[in-house]
């Protein structure tokens, strides 16, 4: 595909007074958004899903390659099958596979090889990256910045399913492979998280440590010019 321009799409101009009002109420809902493990097993609309990806898949993307790919789950034998594998590897990692200082940075967090958040909950989510493409005779086709691309694509993908009221949970067992065979995924794609998606239980909790966030004046500098 050729070079080709087209207008950008046009938008309702804001005052700097409606922009910030608009940002800080973004911001503010934001800082509700909590990582969970204790889901209400009551379904959740595929549309409800397939709207969340459609809004993940806006991302930029390194040459807008979109080296993405989620894999949404619902069907409940597969989500079980997930969780078998997501655990033994789990029991591994807390049985002397990580080290000591990993562990004791995840005991406030209170974390442990157990995970019924995977069967619990409603949906879970596979995302892959993409390493490489694939053109129409087979061949490979360079990705660049896939880990960037991708992340930017699950962060979006996360905001866009606290709008619709639903809480997530960012699972990253080690290995993954076992998710190429189960979802039948090729072998240029590597799964990168599993993101389980449902209602927050009525008694569901959090960790007190992961409400505590950096102030403004620890992640942010600004630099301002003489004019």
């Amino acid at each position: 595909m050729s070079y080709e321009p087209i207008p950008l799409p046009q938008r309702a101009p804001l005052s700097d007074h409606e922009a910030l009002t608009q940002v800080e109420g973004f911001r503010d809902d934001m800082r509700q958004r909590r990582t969970i493990r204790h889901y209400d097993p009551r379904p959740v609309p595929e549309a409800i899903i397939r709207t969340a990806i459609e809004a993940a898949g806006s991302a930029p993307s390194g040459a807008n390659q979109q080296p993405w790919h989620f894999a949404a789950i619902s069907d409940p034998e597969m989500k079980t099958q997930i969780r078998g594998a997501a655990e033994q590897e789990e029991a591994k990692f807390y049985a002397g596979g990580a080290p000591d200082e990993w562990i004791a940075a995840l005991e406030p967090i209170g974390t442990g090889a157990s995970k019924p958040h995977l069967t619990d909950a409603p949906w879970l989510i596979a995302i892959f990256a993409q390493r490489y493409g694939l053109g129409a005779d087979g061949s490979r086709v360079k990705h660049y910045y896939v880990p960037e691309s991708v992340g930017i694509a699950t962060g979006l993908l996360i905001t866009a399913l606290h709008q619709a009221g639903l809480a997530t949970l960012t699972h990253t067992p080690n290995p993954m492979a076992f998710l190429n065979g189960l979802l039948g995924r090729p072998d240029n794609e590597k799964p990168v998280m599993i993101l389980t998606v449902g209602h927050a239980a009525k008694d569901a909790v959090v960790p007190k440590a992961a409400t505590i966030k950096k102030p403004i004046e620890d992640i942010m500098t600004v630099h301002k010019g003489d004019g």
